[in-house]
């Protein structure tokens, strides 16, 4: 667990963004979004409001037409909570063992956004490939 608490809006956010990566191959599947919960309590979400936390970031990543929206909170972030969500959008994407062009691009474009090394970006992306094979 992570020594700074967050605040629901910015967990909502998260949540939002990992969701986002779970639908964009139009399969959202129960294993990920266990990953999205089991991340959002590493995060510091309360497990008693985590369903009701899902649900608003499911509502919020329906209503937002734009990844900016996501990762405005997650850009200022110390690098270890980075990591952790980049790590787990990349533990969504292969949960089905594969990655298609839409969910590799949206990775290219959250490296920029957050300000992510590509070389890091690649090592975590190559980390949790040979995971989940």
């Amino acid at each position: 667990m992570f020594l700074k608490k967050r605040q629901n809006s910015d967990l909502i956010k998260i949540g939002a963004l990992l969701i986002h990566a779970a639908k964009i191959d139009e399969k959202y599947s129960k294993e990920e979004e266990e990953i999205v919960k089991k991340t959002l309590l590493e995060l510091g979400a309360n497990k008693e409001n985590l369903d009701e936390l899902i649900n608003n970031a499911k509502k919020n990543e329906q209503e937002s037409n734009q990844i900016l929206d996501f990762t405005r909170e997650i850009k200022i972030m110390e690098e270890a909570e980075k990591i952790k969500i980049i790590k787990s959008l990349w533990k969504i994407i292969y949960s089905n063992k594969d990655a298609d062009i839409y969910e590799t691009n949206l990775m290219r474009r959250l490296a920029g956004l957050l300000y992510i090394d590509s070389k890091i970006m690649g090592d975590i992306k190559e980390e949790v490939k040979k995971e989940n094979l």
